[in-house]
């Protein structure tokens, strides 16, 4: 594997500033990500298996119609204050016209979805919707404290957003009110979310510049979100392709059975790619827009590796374990959910790896490309689920679309993404040398798992950790980066008194 080029440097500020914000995401991630998937843990054993799938249906439909509030505008938006700070109350005045627009579009466009299944999914879905309109003020404050990487205000306010959600939607369920109440309760907590939001930027005097320069900002910003926003309503299409079709084909319980593993997927994108990839955005913009391709070119080379580092043993004792993982937070109503989650994990996988190329073509400004990979990939999302659930009826197909899709889709996505620093040569040998670890510490994993089923995770991790260290899978400038920006996070201190490396730090 390459050493880092010498020509590559990473300043001090923005070291410190990348570590903070992953570090702060991350934790708060940590925490609400986690008080969310006990709560979606407990909700689905509340509803069973039926009313699971009639909630994860409307999920789906909501999730797919969702991108038409914003068109991905926020990405851009991030994208470009990165590059033109003082240019912000633009950019805030023509995603507040724009976005409240889309999303009344939207909510139309949702509820003629969910009439094509009638019944309840039509109403929940009707009143699921709200949430589109009230949502999306909260996400265009986000996303201004993100463009200004503001971490912190963001993460504190989504763990205060996810208690107040959770609590409401609790009391919801006690008082008997079922999937109303816990819809009432998110239309509730998302009032809050976008009114604390609005509020603090109130506080730190933002102002909305009204004179909006349609013609170098609004416009060119609708433009570029267009694709971006058509590759993500194709994206969330293939994610929720399974469950909306199931749902009509083999019925609501079926897609039941699958919503357990897809809530498992979508907690560890969650916390892992969502959280690393928003925090690194802005800074990876920046080092693309000051023509630092080189370092561009680096950081994505990293963050691809890194990604599939924490993503192999995720996959691997998943697919051991995921009869023992399921009968510890599921009912026995979900048992049909095991051979799921076997297969459904290794789309976890893909998905992290895919959303590294995905994000670094939206900074080099090519997300149209990245529109005709997820149409490609929903394309055969769609066929590969038809043929397999008509003919088998079994709601693993699903599982095995979904596999097959992510996997057309990072071929894709990987085999054209092109930058200085970036080089597939230099990255296979590591690769290959990952890969091996993995198959040694999966075979450990399963054969102490035969004994019992947490001591071989325990000791797989250990196995595939050491395999890591001493199997030549980081190079020695892999190792002074991540030492480097261990020391930037605020425990990083604590951590070099045990881990030390004749590594220069200068932040």
């Amino acid at each position: 594997m390459s050493e880092t080029p010498s020509t590559i440097q990473i300043s001090a500020t923005d070291a410190k500033r990348a570590a903070r914000n992953v570090g702060v995401l991350m934790g708060a991630s940590v925490l609400s990500k986690g008080i969310l998937f006990a709560w979606q843990i407990i909700l689905n054993n509340w509803l069973g298996a039926t009313y699971s799938g009639i909630y994860g249906t409307v999920l789906g439909l909501f999730a797919v119609v969702a991108p038409v509030t914003g068109l991905g505008m926020g990405m851009i938006a991030i994208r470009e204050i990165a590059k033109r700070p003082e240019r912000i109350g633009q950019y805030a005045t023509a995603m507040l016209f724009s976005q409240t627009a889309f999303s009344g579009l939207a909510y139309v466009v949702l509820v003629a979805s969910g009439a094509i299944y009638g019944g309840n999914i039509l109403a929940y879905t009707a009143l699921a919707g709200i949430s589109l309109i009230i949502d999306v003020f909260g996400n265009i404050a986000n996303d201004l404290f993100i463009a200004q990487e503001k971490m912190g205000i963001t993460s504190s306010i989504e763990i205060v957003h996810v208690l107040i959600r959770v609590a409401l939607a609790g009391i919801a369920l006690w008082l008997g009110w079922g999937l109303l109440g816990v819809y009432i309760a998110t239309i509730v907590s998302g009032i809050i979310r976008s009114s604390i939001f609005w509020v603090i930027h109130r506080l730190q005097q933002l102002q909305l510049d009204w004179q909006i320069d349609w013609h170098d900002i609004g416009l060119p910003m609708i433009i570029d979100t267009l694709p971006l926003a058509g590759a993500a309503a194709l994206s969330l299409g293939y994610d929720h392709a399974d469950k909306l079709m199931m749902t009509g084909i083999i019925g609501e319980t079926n897609t039941g059975y699958l919503q357990p593993a897809f809530l498992i997927h979508f907690g560890i994108i969650e916390l892992f790619s969502t959280a690393i990839l928003v925090a690194m955005y802005p800074l990876m913009a920046r080092y693309h827009s000051e023509n630092e391709t080189d370092t561009f070119g680096f950081i994505v080379e990293k963050l691809m590796r890194f990604m599939l580092m924490l993503a192999l043993p995720i996959a691997i004792g998943l697919t051991i374990f995921s009869e023992d993982v399921v009968k510890l937070i599921f009912t026995e109503e979900f048992l049909p959910t095991i051979p799921i989650l076997r297969v459904y994990v290794w789309y976890t996988l893909f998905t992290l790896v895919s959303n590294v190329f995905a994000r670094a073509l939206l900074i080099q400004n090519r997300q149209r490309y990245t529109l005709i990979v997820t149409g490609a990939a929903l394309t055969l999302n769609i066929i590969v689920n038809y043929i397999l659930l008509t003919q088998t009826g079994n709601p693993i197909g699903a599982a095995i679309a979904s596999v097959t899709a992510q996997a057309l889709a990072l071929i894709l996505l990987g085999q054209t993404f092109r930058a200085n620093g970036f080089s597939w040569l230099s990255i296979l040998p590591s690769v290959s040398r990952l890969l091996l670890v993995g198959i040694v510490a999966g075979v450990i994993m399963f054969w102490v798992g035969q004994f019992f089923w947490i001591l071989g995770l325990i000791v797989g991790s250990v196995v595939y950790i050491i395999g890591v260290f001493f199997g030549n899978v980081l190079s020695e400038a892999d190792w002074d980066l991540l030492y480097r920006l261990t020391a930037a996070l605020p425990f990083g201190t604590v951590v070099r008194r045990y881990w030390h490396r004749d590594t220069q730090i200068n932040w």
